[in-house]
């Protein structure tokens, strides 16, 4: 795959690729701010400035985003923070959120909002219209709302319920991706859930492994490959990905054969017990089409070691910067093993 020239902007694959070519980093660090593991000098300035108050916190989360996205912007394509994290702070989380997601996007980055959105039809178009698209004031004017480059969604209540983020992906360079197998222990529950309909693949495993029955995250799969059919960019891949967890690398080979379009997320690296070797299976035989997350492992490096050592709480940016590099060149070592490195 040649992405050299692939210059469209109205596709996010055809912006998000490139990208990460360009920076020879499959990456993306997830932003999930945890108030107690914010270092402590930065705390109390906040509540010396603002008091002890949910308007600390969230100022506290902006400045120590702020800081990661400074000490590794040049490596790293795709930042993803979680809403929830914010949110909790109420309006002033929110606004810590809308400033990190502009912050993101004014280094030239992409911003990828963790926030599984969904609901029927027309509160559907709601959420797609708040983080992807534009609107309504009083006066009938539009403006932007989040104006997120991408989100993550929940397919569960299906294709209607897709379209409008759909829509969004359209209109102008913006991309979804929708949980199909996630990273958590408890995904089985419903996730591998077996059906009735007899599938028309047969995919290998292993060297003597088979995977020959429907599940309901190989369902989720297969549409959301017939979902992004209309929304596949110059490079190949389409705007609407799939979020397959680390933690399931079997899995990750099936899904990775029935979405041949769909640029797969892929969280669960590091902290929670996927490694590079897992991830691997998520990438094309070129070594693209797919993003590695991860989020405390990095954001928080400064409080484990070999990093714990190395850097003060005040560091804690540049520790993020070192454990961002170590997992860099991790994915990439995988790659080349794999013999699928682009680079």
């Amino acid at each position: 795959m040649s992405l050299e020239n692939v210059v469209s902007s109205k596709n996010f694959a055809d912006r998000l690729l490139p990208l990460i070519d360009r920076l020879e980093s499959p990456i993306s660090i997830g932003l999930d701010p945890r108030i107690m593991q914010i270092p402590e000098y930065i705390r109390e300035q906040k509540i010396q400035e603002f008091g002890d108050t949910k308007k600390a916190v969230a100022e506290a989360f902006f400045e120590f985003n702020k800081r990661i996205i400074d000490a590794t912007f040049d490596l790293v394509p795709v930042y993803k923070p979680n809403a929830a994290f914010l949110e909790k702070y109420l309006s002033d989380g929110v606004e810590a959120l809308e400033k990190t997601i502009n912050y993101i996007k004014a280094k030239g980055r992409i911003a990828v909002v963790d926030a599984k959105r969904n609901d029927i039809g027309s509160t559907a178009k709601a959420y797609a219209d708040a983080w992807l698209g534009e609107v309504e004031l009083c006066s009938g004017r539009k403006e932007s709302g989040f104006n997120a480059d991408a989100i993550t969604i929940n397919a569960y209540l299906g294709s209607d319920c897709v379209n409008p983020f759909a829509e969004e992906c359209k209109k102008g360079g913006k991309g979804v991706f929708v949980l199909t197998k996630t990273s958590n222990k408890s995904a089985g529950e419903l996730q591998d859930k077996e059906l009735a309909e007899k599938p028309n693949w047969v995919i290998m495993t292993g060297m003597k492994e088979r995977v020959d029955r429907k599940t309901v995250y190989t369902e989720v799969a297969e549409l959301v490959n017939r979902w992004g059919r209309e929304l596949i960019g110059e490079c190949g891949y389409s705007a609407i990905g799939a979020v397959v967890g680390a933690t399931y690398p079997k899995d990750m080979i099936v899904a990775r054969k029935l979405m041949p379009n769909a640029i797969i997320l892929i969280p669960g690296y590091g902290a929670q017990g996927g490694k590079a070797e897992d991830v691997v299976n998520g990438f094309d035989e070129e070594g693209f089409g797919a993003i590695v997350n991860s989020s405390r492992g990095i954001i928080f490096a400064y409080q484990r070691e070999p990093y714990k050592k190395r850097f003060k709480p005040s560091e804690f940016d540049r520790a993020a910067r070192e454990a961002a590099l170590d997992m860099i060149n991790d994915i990439k070592s995988a790659l080349k093993k794999a013999g699928k490195s682009p680079w």
